[in-house]
């Protein structure tokens, strides 16, 4: 049976004044029908760009690797070029929630008016269904008074309803695939649980893919069938949530479980990973996690190990390095 979605190989490389830098480096996903993949790990790892790649959303000054592949409903999107191509998936048979909605709607067009557009755009539909489909999508997702909220602009509903109404957008089309860029990061706790509860109910009614993207490993816990572990655009260590959660192998994923605040002894120091993430421009060779790394030998041979993963139980993958921590005992 084959994956609704199958990353491949990927590479995505950015052409800048600086140099080329390295982006996202081989990177193998999947994700099947009515499943979530989880993709977790801080800012700058990775996550977002593989997410636009997806939809073919990078920048201009994006490169891909000649072997890689995005295989979406058996065709191979990083083969789109023409505008019709590229139609049938961005909004077509993917949708994506940005984190930030104020910054995704147009400012001064009426939220309702740009859900319209993109189903007459998508849909062989007429405007009056259209605008029925849009209302009804934002009573769907809890929006109170959906008729009066179509006619307003982004600027004049809250946060969450904000956000809400960007997932009504990102569904009306019915997508095969929901991409989530950490949909729920900039609302409050009692919001966040509402639209995650949405999602969940969402994916469950329709049977879409949904690739969840957050820092939160709460929020995966909650959501995700899969989780990928991503540093320094690449994927570390992935596999079933309970498993990766319960089990972790690598010492990031460790690292991000440890830096978790412990409900049952409020008292205790939080431990969080040492040093920052580097630059994509001064990117480490070998192990990326070794500059960071609390097992790092100066004098071993993380510097040149290949960054392959290896699965060390059915379906939990994890990269050499952080396996060969494990086996040391570290």
């Amino acid at each position: 049976m084959s994956h609704l979605l199958e990353v491949k190989n990927l590479d995505v490389k950015f052409d800048t004044d600086e140099g080329r830098i390295t982006a996202v480096e081989n990177i193998s996903l999947s994700v099947d029908q009515g499943e979530v993949l989880g993709i977790v790990g801080e800012s700058g790892s990775g996550k977002s760009v593989t997410a636009k790649s997806i939809m073919q959303l990078n920048p201009g000054n994006t490169s891909y690797n000649e072997d890689a592949q995005i295989i979406l409903d058996n065709e191979n999107v990083l083969k789109f070029t023409s505008k019709q191509d590229l139609k049938k998936i961005r909004g077509g048979k993917v949708s994506m929630i940005f984190q930030e909605p104020m910054a995704s709607f147009a400012p001064a067009i009426k939220i309702g008016a740009q859900m319209v557009e993109q189903l007459l755009i998508h849909k062989n539909i007429n405007k009056d269904e259209a605008k029925s489909i849009s209302i009804n999508m934002l009573k769907r997702v809890g929006i109170a008074d959906a008729e009066k909220r179509f006619n307003q602009y982004a600027f004049e509903l809250s946060g969450g309803m904000r956000q809400r109404a960007m997932i009504a957008m990102a569904l009306s089309t019915m997508p095969k695939l929901l991409l989530a860029d950490e949909p729920t990061t900039a609302l409050d706790v009692t919001i966040q649980a509402q639209v995650i509860n949405l999602i969940k109910d969402i994916i469950k009614e329709y049977q879409m893919g949904v690739i969840f993207i957050t820092h939160d490993l709460g929020v995966i816990a909650q959501v995700a069938d899969q989780v990928a572990v991503m540093y320094l655009g690449s994927v570390v260590e992935k596999g079933p949530v309970n498993e990766i959660l319960k089990n972790p192998k690598h010492p990031y994923t460790k690292g991000l479980l440890q830096a978790l605040p412990d409900i049952n002894n409020l008292d205790a120091p939080l431990s969080p990973i040492p040093g920052n993430i580097p630059s994509p421009l001064d990117r480490p060779t070998g192990c990326v996690f070794r500059t960071r790394c609390p097992h790092h030998n100066p004098e071993g041979k993380d510097g040149k190990i290949e960054m392959k993963l290896i699965e060390v139980e059915p379906g939990h993958w994890v990269d050499q390095c952080g396996i060969q921590c494990g086996q040391n005992g570290r």
